[in-house]
């Protein structure tokens, strides 16, 4: 019988901390900005802002993880950077010009994806193989508790002492989480004998031509390339969604800690759906998931938009039904086709773009939302329903499909 590794229970400790501050980090700045600026352009392009530059950062990141022999200290130092720049970006705003402000949180952004595919790379190290389907359900449920936990816990600090306190205690938690990232194991193995050919060349190529194996890597496989347009997709949606939710809060219930607060309602459907998995992880499998849970997405998002707060709890509600499910099936495929030695690149790169599409649905919903708010949630249910045939239509390379990709 498979015994479980010592670590395992480290790894989801550490990943449960840091993405509760991850998911609470979000809307702490989102309502801080709101409440400094005073406007959802202001508060949504602070939000993009520490988002957006996860395209640059996340293949980076990848790529140094892959050629480190001990990947979890470097994910625990990343960590401790992005608590600290989180702190800067707060210090800054009303003290400092908003460009400056800005700026920092792009560079903050540049080590988002330690926090999502940097730290689930990383999992098939802490459990034998046989157990790595029902691992990477409960990988993913953490990312359901962090989305559950987080929002309340922002939205408790916001109107209780205030967004900036909020954002300091995002900070923390995450900081709190680089002890169980340095202890992660080390690359197994001796290191690669020297081989000749492309992949020799490869290793001698500066670090900004090695970060493209990753996009390659998606590229060169339909099962990658799709599941990754599909995610970015739902992301940018999600995006548009949490950009929308303080106006909602205001307009449901008049209180902006009340949009911050329905995210936990997402997050605990997610929670469930994803704990179903984890009991049955082959009960569907996750090719399915990957285009049927963005149509639930969209329906979830223009329900939404019809307003009132019964319709909006259950909307959100929903819209968790669709994205816990899609979460893990999203793991099991990038586990499923990702080559050993571009793992770590493949789930950061992969990581990378869903930030961005994040972001640019949160940049985007910010002056829709200030014009007509029911408008921009139903652009983002559009923009959900996209990933549908987009799923069915990626052919990587003009080349016919196939479903393995070798290193």
């Amino acid at each position: 019988m498979a015994v479980r590794h010592p670590s395992s229970g480290s790894y989801l400790a550490g990943a449960l901390l840091a993405r509760t501050g991850d998911d609470m980090a979000g809307p702490a700045l989102l309502l801080a900005g709101l409440t400094l600026t005073g406007s959802a352009t202001g508060a949504s392009s602070l939000l993009a802002a520490v988002t957006v530059s996860a395209a640059i950062g996340g293949p980076v990141l990848g790529a140094l993880l892959d050629r480190s022999p001990r990947p979890g200290r470097l994910l625990a130092g990343a960590l401790v950077l992005y608590a600290t720049g989180l702190a800067v970006v707060l210090g800054g705003l009303g003290r400092v010009p908003v460009a400056v402000t800005l700026l920092v949180a792009v560079v903050t952004g540049l080590l988002g994806p330690a926090l999502s595919g940097g730290w689930t790379a990383q999992l098939p190290r802490t459990v034998p193989a046989a157990r790595l389907p029902r691992a990477n359900a409960l990988d993913a449920m953490t990312f359901g508790v962090g989305g559950l936990a987080g929002p309340v816990l922002a939205g408790a600090a916001a109107e209780a002492l205030g967004a900036p306190t909020a954002v300091v205690v995002s900070a923390v938690l995450i900081a709190a989480a680089a002890p169980a990232a340095w202890r992660l194991p080390p690359v197994s193995g001796p290191a690669p004998a020297p081989v000749s050919g492309p992949t020799a060349m490869s290793r001698a190529a500066p670090l900004t031509c090695i970060v493209t194996s990753g996009v390659r890597a998606i590229a060169g496989s339909r099962p990658l390339a799709r599941a990754t347009l599909t995610s970015v997709l739902s992301c940018a949606a999600q995006g548009m969604l949490i950009a929308c939710l303080p106006l909602l809060g205001e307009r449901a219930v008049g209180g902006a800690g009340f949009g911050a607060a329905l995210l936990s309602c997402a997050a605990l459907s997610a929670l469930l759906a994803n704990a179903v998995l984890a009991r049955y992880p082959h009960a569907v499998a996750p090719d399915t998931v990957l285009w049927a849970a963005p149509l639930l997405q969209a329906g979830s998002l223009a329900l939404a938009a019809t307003g009132g707060p019964v319709a909006l709890v259950v909307a959100v509600a929903a819209v968790g039904l669709a994205e816990g499910p899609q979460l893990t099936a999203l793991f099991a495929v990038r586990h499923r086709e990702a080559p050993e030695r571009l793992r770590a690149q493949v789930f950061t790169t992969g990581a990378s773009l869903k930030i961005t599409g994040f972001a640019v649905g949160a940049a985007v919903a910010g002056p829709l939302a200030d014009r007509s708010l029911p408008g921009a949630l139903l652009v983002a249910a559009g923009t959900a329903a996209l990933a549908v045939p987009a799923c069915f239509a990626v052919r990587p390379g003009g080349g016919p499909a196939h479903t393995t990709t070798h290193a």
